[in-house]
């Protein structure tokens, strides 16, 4: 799911966590403040979504949906791993210091995310699941929208500057 993968919340919040600290105004260190820890807190959504649906469930049952390598490393715990089960990693994000590109791979991420959401969404029949994956889904796209806005204000000044 959308945990410990290259696009999932993990990575977009130490992304946005990190980028910060070389924007170039408060306007952007806020936004990517704000954001980055709106994606810790959709972390916090996602674990516990999927500790949910593990809740009381054996190696069998693991076992049965092709995951029985998983229980016996994490047991029914929420671990940072992708879909294929690989550990996270700090290369799944970039961190450039200019803001162009930060912003510009901001944008993709969210993207991606919501892309996820949107395959999550055809794979689920729980329609609880799937109430809170559409949330996480519409956060995704105001995430791009302010990114973008960001990306504008930055770009028409640059302009301004070269003019």
């Amino acid at each position: 799911m959308e945990y410990g993968g290259p696009d999932g919340e993990l990575s977009a919040s130490l992304r946005y966590l990190s980028q910060r600290f070389t924007m170039p105004d408060n306007k952007g260190k806020a936004l990517l403040t704000d954001i980055g820890t709106e994606e810790l807190a959709h972390l916090e959504i996602v674990g516990s979504i999927v500790g949910q649906l593990t809740d009381g469930e054996g190696a069998r049952s693991f076992d049965k949906y092709g995951k029985g390598d998983y229980y016996v490393d994490h047991g029914n715990g929420v671990y940072a791993a992708n879909a294929m089960g690989v550990p996270f990693t700090a290369a799944y994000f970039q961190v450039k210091a200019d803001p162009i590109a930060d912003l510009v791979e901001n944008l993709a991420a969210e993207q991606k995310a919501r892309a996820t959401y949107d395959n999550i969404l055809r794979l689920s029949d729980d329609p609880d699941v799937n109430e809170v994956i559409k949330f996480l889904r519409e956060r995704e796209v105001v995430h791009f929208q302010r990114f973008g806005e960001l990306l504008n204000i930055y770009q028409e000044q640059i302009e301004n500057c070269a003019k």
